[in-house]
């Protein structure tokens, strides 16, 4: 499948070579035929560090149709071979390729898009390194560690023509999308204040203790750091014990669960292209209470409790005539009767990619904007940061969304970047 719209002569040297390679006898499944589809409608997809929420997101794709999954690069040999083994029970053969270097994987003519799934701190350079390869990308989130790193991949992906997808699926799942629509169309009446789930937040600099550090062919420790400062070896970094640890975390841990549910409020104050202008800490040790304002003046909270166990990742609209509240248990509670009628049926929880995956696919194949394009990412992200900015500092914090800076703070405004080892620091 082609990777951009426009036909390059490359592209056509290949599929006159492709062409000259099919045999003389082909299997109907092969050009499409017994509900097949044929090759010049699939997708090839790679994918970068698959573990745990990767895998995951990774069964959502490999049975679909017009999917062909070929390579996978991961820093771990045992889950090189674990990817590998998953691709091939679903392809019938043994043609997955394992990679320990990425690179190898993006340098491949033949791949259309990726899934990366590595920790945070990989997010923003692979996808950046993938669309200026020529690959389309679906980012597990958070997308970016830093706000410079969120402008800088909204930029690339812009510049590239690349079909970006971040992983941040509650927009395309039912009981969500009903609450936004509530919020958007006066349902609630004039929207007040937006409520966002965020975790108890952490910020470590300390180390684990050092211990051996096994063969690069078992697990690469260098690539594993990647653009993160050095530390010595600790297995359970490795096993995803990283969250909260400065160097490897995005935000304190509050784009954890702030990239999904900060962005859901963005989206139903109608703020996608813009971000709250004040960020002030009201509790920077229990609940972890953000109180944010936009510039038309509805406030966001973000807080960890206080919630009405409607599963995990909860939001809350509040207009001046009703309130919706919300979680991944897709169960939904209103306050006015007359919205009750009208709640959808839980389908799928808030933690399944299904929907937001194959969103992802049709646009590749398509062209058109993912429904967390990047400049949907980029605002939602850089809001996320400010905020964590704001409880790292424990003071109120002045922002501007056109600008992308504090205001008048020359400390915060230093925060919105971070150094990046060589040679990942691009």
């Amino acid at each position: 499948m082609k990777n951009k719209s426009s036909t390059t002569r490359r592209s056509v040297l290949k599929a006159t070579v492709a062409a000259m390679a099919v045999p003389w006898i082909v299997p109907a499944h092969v050009l499409g035929g017994r509900g097949g589809v044929a090759p010049s409608d699939r997708i090839v997809l790679g994918g970068i560090g698959i573990r745990n929420r990767g895998t995951k997101v990774l069964n959502t794709m490999l049975p679909q149709p017009d999917v062909q999954f070929v390579a996978i690069a991961d820093v771990r040999a045992d889950q090189r071979q674990a990817v590998k083994q998953l691709a091939d029970q679903q392809n019938g053969d043994t043609a997955c390729k394992m990679y320990r270097d990425f690179r190898e994987l993006l340098a491949r003519d033949d791949i259309d898009a990726v899934l990366i799934a590595t920790g945070d701190r990989w997010h923003a350079p692979m996808s950046m390194y993938a669309a200026e390869a020529g690959k389309d990308v679906y980012s597990e989130k958070p997308c970016a560690i830093s706000i410079e790193l969120a402008q800088r991949l909204a930029e690339t992906v812009k510049r590239t023509g690349c079909v970006f997808q971040c992983g941040t699926q509650r927009r395309s799942i039912s009981n969500f999308i009903h609450a936004i629509k509530l919020a958007q169309n006066g349902k609630l009446g004039k929207l007040q204040t937006l409520h966002a789930s965020i975790y108890q937040l952490e910020d470590r600099y300390d180390w684990l203790p050092a211990e051996p550090e096994p063969p690069q062919e078992v697990v690469d420790w260098d690539m594993w750091l990647g653009p993160a400062p050095w530390r010595p070896f600790n297995q359970a970094y490795v096993d995803g014990k990283w969250r909260g640890f400065h160097d490897f975390d995005s935000g304190a841990k509050l784009l954890d669960w702030g990239a999904h549910t900060l962005d859901l409020c963005q989206q139903a104050a109608g703020a996608d292209g813009s971000t709250p202008v004040e960020y002030e800490p009201l509790d920077v040790t229990g609940d972890n209470v953000i109180e944010c304002r936009y510039q038309n003046g509805i406030k966001l909270r973000l807080r960890k409790n206080g919630w009405l166990g409607l599963g995990t990742c909860p939001v809350r609209f509040e207009g001046d005539e009703g309130w919706v509240e919300t979680g991944d248990s897709g169960r939904m509670m209103v306050s006015l009767d007359s919205l009750r009628a009208e709640l959808p049926e839980p389908t799928i929880a808030g933690t399944t990619p299904s929907t937001h995956t194959r969103n992802f696919l049709d646009c590749v194949k398509t062209r058109a904007r993912t429904a967390c394009n990047e400049d949907v990412m980029r605002k939602s992200h850089i809001a996320c940061h400010a905020a964590a900015i704001a409880w790292r500092l424990g003071r109120k914090l002045t922002f501007d969304p056109v600008k992308e800076e504090f205001v008048g703070d020359d400390q915060a405004n230093r925060m919105r970047s971070r150094a990046m080892r060589a040679p990942w620091n691009i």
